[in-house]
């Protein structure tokens, strides 16, 4: 392994745990769901019901679930009820919580592209934005944060979107993680070698986005492997997945599948065991070494010519 990648992979430990500072910009999103964990445990704590808290609300025991789940914002009012209810009264404590609410009701960058994306994917965005630890498997495209704009351009327009060119802005501003400062996240991808083999028919194109993949193997927080095609079948025939952390210790990672007119969110221990384990399988199993990447990389860049 290249000192590069063990740069990177020292932000992971044998879980795949990120060992970064949490100082980064959670964004609205990550900041809903913390919340709502957080409530979720004064709740337990004191051993109310979602029923008796709905109440507390004037409002139906769902809306108390939808809360607790970060899939909702918070209104003000109803943060202070919950609190009282719950027996949080120290003055600070209380601002704490409602100045955190305040800041999960603000719009995240990607709001402004709310008319294209469906809200299963606005709240991937909002996940990514403030995660610390990226693992990516992907068996049909460059990954998105890898991806150029032409090349973005391209396979949005494989199905004629006339908006082809807003997405392409939104996937471009969504690649500023890797550079943010401080603390960029950790990306670590497996992508199939089909991938890399299978690139838009315009040279150019291909050619721009083989160098700048061959440039992000050199950014220390980025690792590439490459899934060659003569690895035959794997533990992971399910397809694409990506799993990120966070900074926050009451978050659990998050497995995203994403499907033709949907996504799942895993957050199970039992499923996040099944694939952090599978990861760590593709990586050291079946994956070239890192190290290969690049060698891979200039290969193709010099069968494009």
């Amino acid at each position: 392994m290249t000192a590069r990648a063990d740069s990177a992979a020292a932000r992971f430990d044998h879980d795949g745990e990120v060992t970064a500072p949490a100082s980064v910009d959670r964004g609205p999103t990550v900041l809903r769901i913390a919340l709502g964990v957080q409530l979720r445990k004064l709740r337990e704590e004191r051993g109310i019901s979602r029923e008796t808290a709905g109440e507390a609300l004037r409002a139906s025991e769902s809306k108390i679930a939808r809360l607790e789940l970060g899939r909702t914002g918070f209104k003000v009012r109803d943060m202070g009820d919950l609190l009282t209810l719950y027996g949080v009264h120290d003055a600070d404590e209380r601002d704490r919580f409602l100045a955190l609410a305040r800041q999960a009701n603000q719009p995240g960058w990607w709001h402004r592209y709310n008319d294209l994306l469906p809200s299963w994917f606005e709240t991937y965005v909002g996940l990514e934005q403030a995660a610390l630890g990226i693992r990516i498997y992907e068996t049909h495209y460059i990954p998105g944060l890898f991806q150029t704009a032409d090349y973005a351009r391209y396979i949005f327009g494989l199905d004629s979107r006339a908006d082809a060119q807003r997405l392409v802005d939104m996937r471009m501003r969504r690649q500023r993680i890797l550079t943010r400062t401080p603390n960029p996240p950790s990306v670590w991808a497996v992508v199939d070698e089909h991938v890399l083999r299978r690139l838009p028919p315009d040279p150019c194109v291909a050619r721009d986005q083989l160098l700048h993949l061959l440039e992000l193997t050199e950014q220390p927080n980025i690792t590439i492997q490459v899934l060659p095609e003569s690895a035959g079948p794997t533990p992971a025939e399910g397809g694409s997945f990506s799993m990120l952390r966070f900074p926050e210790e009451e978050l659990p990672d998050i497995v995203y599948l994403e499907q033709l007119t949907s996504a799942l969110y895993l957050d199970k221990a039992v499923d996040l065991q099944h694939y952090r384990k599978l990861m760590d399988t593709l990586c050291a199993g079946y994956a070239h070494p890192v190290g290969r990447t690049p060698i891979l990389l200039q290969e193709l860049l010099d069968a494009v010519g």
